[in-house]
């Protein structure tokens, strides 16, 4: 999703940042370390590499991630990374992974 210019509520912000199926469990992988396309097909479980490219490419449209071709040699190998401008959100990502979170849903 675009990002609009200006937002008046930082709810819908972060809604069209991270919202959907697929985002956040992307952006948990990249900030654990699964930074390539193949790791993240690999890791999480039900994405077809169709669905993932596109959550991928949206992200790195809002600047949310960025994408960095390796190309040293064939194959080349492409990095996503989390925009340090948006290095806040991993701290969402952590609060949704916590035991604290376990306790709000009753794990």
């Amino acid at each position: 999703m675009k990002l609009k210019k200006q937002y008046d509520c930082n709810l819908v912000m972060m809604n069209d940042l991270i919202g959907g199926k697929w985002k956040l469990r992307i952006l948990w992988h990249i900030m654990n370390g699964d930074n390539r396309f193949s790791m993240l097909e690999k890791t999480i479980d039900s994405i077809t590499p169709k669905v993932l490219m596109s959550q991928l490419n949206e992200m790195e449209e809002s600047g949310l991630i960025l994408k960095h071709v390796l190309v040293s040699t064939p194959p080349k190998v492409v990095v996503y990374e989390i925009n340090p401008e948006y290095s806040g959100i991993c701290e969402i990502c952590l609060l949704y992974t916590s035991d604290a979170a376990d306790d709000l849903i009753g794990v």
